[in-house]
């Protein structure tokens, strides 16, 4: 059973009840909220995903209007999880994006047993694509674009690497956050997509998110070997720019933009060594979603013949030595 096969107003009854509990990834969520709204956007944006039948959550979340004035003077929503109320209220039609935000928290601060980077993560012949980058490169918008190209969505904000499968990356597929201007930019480059509810005057400022695709969904058991790590940078105006980047100088970017590299100690290292072993690593320079995938596409095809060759030549060095 998927979230989807609940009518809006039974989807409603549950969460505001004992709650949806759903799979992301390889957590299950349970949601319960007094919203009206908040479950016609979950339906929208978390259709596929399967309902969980288990009593266990990794992540119990609430989303409720305060007490007082503030459920009728400029309405705002709480987000607590496991009673615990990390970030202060926002305004109540910022509701489906504090969901988000506080999902990221959940995962980001307490699943340890994971290395998570803040990066997008898309798929292409089984081979992992991983974008780190900071706010405003541009990293949504092209994870989105190649999404909409028919790439498999692993995640668009926490890359989680395994520690036990070496240079794995684990599926999280979610919605992908589009800011601004880059909201706009993808309705018009795949208006086939699905566009959840805009959010404006956030701190991010407007910020709307696009349902990753059923296939993703459905594939959310499925690792990805890691096999190109780019760094995206948005220059508007600029041709397609692709050069080749230091391997010791991007294992210190994904050790900074790692959320709990320290916490994980010689685990983590090893689990980024082996990133960087399996990967290529160049810094992109793009404007324009048209020009820019197909030389992705070029490129982890290319990488992807490459690492076939090399495993050949290793199997055929191995057989004569045997």
């Amino acid at each position: 059973m998927i979230v989807a096969d609940y009518s809006e107003q039974a989807l409603q009854d549950l969460i505001a009840g004992s709650g949806l509990r759903f799979e992301v990834g390889p957590f299950t969520v349970c949601l319960q909220s007094s919203l009206d709204k908040l479950a016609a956007d979950i339906r929208l944006m978390y259709g596929a995903y399967s309902v969980s039948t288990q009593p266990f959550a990794d992540f119990h979340v609430r989303l409720d209007q305060p007490f007082g004035l503030r459920r009728w003077f400029r309405p705002q929503t709480n987000f607590t999880q496991d009673g615990r109320t990390p970030f202060k209220p926002l305004p109540l039609d910022q509701s489906f994006a504090m969901f988000e935000w506080g999902l990221n928290w959940c995962v980001s601060s307490q699943s340890h047993q994971y290395l998570i980077v803040h990066a997008a993560v898309v798929e292409r012949g089984g081979l992992a694509l991983i974008m780190p980058a900071p706010p405003g490169s541009g990293k949504s918008t092209l994870c989105a674009g190649l999404v909409a190209r028919g790439w498999r969505l692993l995640t668009d904000e926490l890359a989680l690497i395994s520690l036990e499968l070496p240079g794995e990356v684990i599926a999280l597929p979610r919605p992908v956050s589009l800011k601004n201007e880059s909201i706009e930019v993808i309705r018009k480059f795949a208006p086939q997509q699905v566009m959840g509810p805009i959010a404006h005057d956030t701190a991010k400022g407007t910020v709307a998110h696009m349902a990753a695709p059923r296939e993703s969904v459905q594939r959310g058991g499925e690792t990805a070997a890691s096999r190109l790590l780019i760094f995206p940078k948005y220059t508007p105006g600029s041709s397609t720019q692709i050069t080749p980047r230091q391997k010791a100088a991007s294992f210190m970017e994904l050790a900074d933009q790692s959320f709990n590299f320290n916490i994980l100690g010689e685990l983590g290292f090893q689990a980024l060594r082996q990133v960087l072993d399996n990967c290529d690593c160049y810094d992109l320079s793009y404007s324009d979603l048209d020009d820019v995938i197909p030389e992705l596409e070029q490129l982890i095809d290319k990488s992807g013949e490459s690492a076939e060759l090399v495993g050949a030549l290793v199997n055929s060095t191995a057989a004569v030595d045997g």
